[in-house]
């Protein structure tokens, strides 16, 4: 793959890509091989269909938008359990989680469950579909890179270890920093990432440098096989087609609801709206 489409890819992954849950590969429509590779053993049978050997979940192929729903479901279901609540109807759960009931039964008919006419979902069975399906009963360890205000934020936020997210690894290139404790762990020198990383057995590498050290960091991160990265940095990093990454652009999430409040507005928003370009003036 060029890197010119290696940069499509990371652009359109989150509107054309569909992830096939439980074997580890990612396909785009209309492409002719995977573009993401998992750890999962996938069997490629005739007329494109794939299977991983975990015979006790059906074959499913999941939308990236629905198992960003089911993540959703799964803080709600999680929250609800903690209430006491042994079931619920689709539309509760829909409610609390903000989406429509057909798309919630659209959603959790990717896990095998369907739930008991006249009585809803299982809360605890469910939550536990969601999770094998998310890989949630795997074992992972995150590493960030960057320990400034976000790395220290991230360091410290109870909620990744209590969701199956334990940190076990702090790096920086600040000298001042390295051996200084933060949220229990002593922050290492990014030279150590492909040794650390390995040694811990890290799945997610989590980048929070400035853009300049981005992909430098990057590039230690797969070199100590972590394959997933949750990247903070506003740039597009170019990785190998078994390295999976998800970019968090703050900037780019105010400018999407920017559009959505003018719109909403009916044009009337704070600040002019930007006239519609005449192609034909553009091309004189």
């Amino acid at each position: 793959m060029s890197w010119a489409s290696k940069i499509a890819t990371l652009f359109l992954r989150s509107q054309a890509a569909t992830v096939d849950a439980w074997q580890g590969t990612a396909t785009s429509p209309g492409a002719g091989s995977p573009v993401v590779e998992r750890k999962a053993r996938v069997t490629v049978h005739e007329h494109g269909r794939y299977s991983t050997g975990l015979e006790d979940l059906p074959y499913r192929s999941v939308p990236e938008a629905a198992v960003g729903r089911l993540a959703v479901y799964l803080r709600v279901l999680t929250s609800m359990i903690e209430q006491g609540v042994t079931t619920m109807s689709s539309e509760v759960l829909a409610g609390a989680a903000g989406v429509n009931s057909a798309t919630l039964r659209k959603d959790l008919s990717y896990v095998g469950s369907y739930g008991t006419r006249g009585v809803g979902y299982d809360t605890a069975r469910l939550v536990e579909h969601i999770e094998r399906l998310l890989g949630l009963t795997r074992h992972h360890s995150i590493a960030v890179v960057g320990i400034g205000n976000l790395g220290h934020a991230l360091a410290n936020y109870p909620g990744f270890p209590d969701r199956g997210f334990p940190v076990t690894a702090l790096f920086d290139l600040d000298e001042d920093l390295i051996g200084v404790p933060v949220g229990g762990l002593p922050v290492d020198h990014v030279d150590s990432i492909p040794a650390v990383c390995a040694e811990r057995e890290v799945t997610i590498g989590v980048i929070c440098t400035p853009v300049a050290a981005a992909q430098g960091v990057c590039d230690l991160l797969v070199a100590g096989g972590v394959r997933c990265i949750l990247n903070f940095a506003p740039v597009v990093l170019l990785v190998p087609d078994d390295v999976e990454v998800r970019r968090v652009d703050l900037a780019v999430e105010l400018q999407i609801l920017s559009f959505h409040q003018v719109r909403r507005c009916g044009g009337n928003g704070v600040g002019p709206v930007a006239e519609p370009i005449d192609p034909i003036a553009v091309s004189r």
